[in-house]
């Protein structure tokens, strides 16, 4: 077990610095940088161009690298210059809030997608499957961000039985319990418009898995053998087909980090997603790259949680 995980961890190190080195090479070919559309237009050109050495901004890529890379190992992500402040204290500020809609939007496609999934394995070619197939098969052709404008647009604005931005209502003083009913009242629509298409995946998943192993050999002895009905189904059906199941966790993280970019725009919630496409806009590219970082990272570490995840379920996945 701790053989597969240390192995597991070696592998992760090197994509980690892959990964890296691919956000800051990609970024570097970025139209303008920090100071486009900053400086006065009457400033002279040998006056940009010594800002821009004083800043460092005219470096190689591999030193301009190598002073990212440093800092980040010692918890510095660096300078903002449009917020004007850390960008570690700016990305602090607003992680919390995509960590609740990412934690939400997860518990809510597994309490929707498991049930589904089982009932359409268990009871598959009915009218039942048959129906849940159809809402996956929906879920599958819309794309995220119209059924979110979909969401706000009936749930927000005709009905109003949500707001339509923001993570508190103002003026709530925070720690209070209106302060937080306010941030679980804010968190519910986009979390909800996430889970309903991120089910879709993981219930198609389960259907297959129970219908697959409905078919094989051991479940056919079992029966043969007299077991219940009961039995053969809870014991052995479905015991084997959920441990699948936690291969999609990595890329449920990935969904969550391309999802939560698209919602946190369109409900104006002010997350890490929100953050992202502001800073692109204002090429403000020191947090640009920490977060796709971080983005890639929690990636990289789900995929990891699944494999570690299914090693403990199913010994006969580990790494000998």
């Amino acid at each position: 077990m701790w053989k597969f995980i240390v192995r597991r961890l070696l592998i992760t190190a090197p994509q980690l610095v892959l990964l890296s080195i691919l956000i800051f090479v990609l970024a570097q070919f970025m139209p303008g940088d920090a100071l486009s559309g900053m400086m006065d237009p009457n400033v002279s050109l040998e006056q940009k161009e010594e800002l821009r050495e004083k800043l460092g901004l005219n470096d190689p890529w591999y030193v301009k690298y190598g002073e990212w890379a440093t800092g980040i190992l010692q918890g510095d992500f660096g300078q903002s210059f449009r917020f004007k402040m850390p960008v570690s204290e700016l990305i602090e500020q607003r992680m919390a809030n995509t960590f609740w809609l990412a934690l939400a939007t997860l518990l809510f496609t597994y309490i929707i997608a498991v049930p589904l999934g089982i009932l359409s394995g268990r009871y598959n070619d009915s009218l039942l499957d048959s129906s849940i197939t159809g809402y996956t098969y929906l879920g599958f052709g819309t794309p995220l961000f119209i059924f979110a404008l979909v969401m706000v647009w009936v749930f927000g604005y005709q009905l109003q039985w949500f707001p339509t931005s923001g993570s508190v209502a103002p003026g709530i003083e925070p720690g209070s319990i209106d302060y937080v009913l306010s941030k679980v009242n804010h968190l519910l629509l986009p979390a909800i418009s996430m889970a309903l298409i991120q089910t879709v995946s993981t219930v198609q998943y389960l259907r297959s898995e129970i219908v697959d192993t409905k078919q094989k050999e051991f479940i056919l002895t079992a029966r043969a053998k007299g077991a219940s009905e009961s039995r053969v189904y809870n014991k052995h059906i479905l015991r084997n087909s959920l441990l699948p199941i936690a291969a999609f966790f990595g890329y449920e993280i990935t969904f969550l980090i391309g999802g939560t970019i698209f919602v946190e725009m369109i409900f104006g919630f002010p997350g890490m997603g929100q953050l992202f496409i502001e800073s692109i806009n204002l090429r403000d590219y020191s947090v640009v790259n920490s977060i796709v970082l971080l983005f890639g990272v929690a990636a990289i570490l789900g995929t990891l949680l699944s494999d570690i995840i299914l090693s403990i379920m199913d010994p006969r996945i580990r790494i000998k």
